[in-house]
């Protein structure tokens, strides 16, 4: 009875470790900007159109944001079974935002400031997005514990899985996200139009 008690008081341990560890860790931001030029919403927008990130290699983007993930991770043997006992990640978010080169007209300024507003408003919410994908990650991993597995093997393969899954659900939300904010009425949609038609 006494030896069950210690092993859930060590369970226990080990489950705040982890909430400790995952709570530990910051994402680093950068702001990159591209170079627009225009005296008019309309000019800025089609320069816009000229000079943003491409996605995908593809289609050019407004405003954007990507990030870099890497892990430290911590295998441990427990006797024929292999545990993640530990996971840190360094994650850096790099947004990209467009930069007019030249001084804008007062009006012009005026919309400009509601329309970068807005979109770092809408790329904020991406970047959230990114961090709750790496706290999901660490939610599926750590203390993950793979029986028949003494040469940790196993474990990365299930890993990959399991990371697989959860990536592309995150994927997925990003997408609708989009989509919803750049269709008819959407936030980015009118942000757009007001820089444009001036209002």
């Amino acid at each position: 009875m006494r030896l069950k008690f210690i092993s859930a008081l060590s369970m226990i341990a080990f489950l705040l470790l982890c909430q400790t560890a995952q709570a530990e860790w910051q994402a680093v931001e950068r702001i990159e900007t591209y170079s627009i030029r225009g005296t008019t919403g309309a000019e800025l927008y089609a320069s816009i159109g000229k000079n943003g990130p491409l996605v995908g290699g593809k289609i050019r983007a407004i405003a954007h944001t990507r990030f870099k993930l890497t892990w430290s991770r911590k295998y441990e043997r427990k006797a024929n079974a292999c545990a993640l006992v530990t996971a840190h990640p360094k994650l850096i978010i790099i947004f990209t935002f467009p930069k007019p080169a030249n001084a804008l007209p007062a009006p012009t300024k005026k919309n400009w400031e509601t329309f970068i507003a807005g979109l770092r408003d809408h790329e904020r919410v991406h970047a959230d997005s990114i961090v709750d994908l790496v706290r999901d990650i660490e939610a599926a991993t750590v203390g993950l514990l793979v029986e028949d597995d003494p040469g940790c093997r196993k474990i990365k393969s299930e890993m990959k899985r399991r990371l697989s899954a959860i990536s592309q659900a995150q994927k997925q939300r990003s997408r609708q996200f989009d989509q919803a904010e750049m269709g008819d009425g959407g936030n980015v949609r009118n942000l757009v139009l007001g820089l444009v038609n001036g209002g």
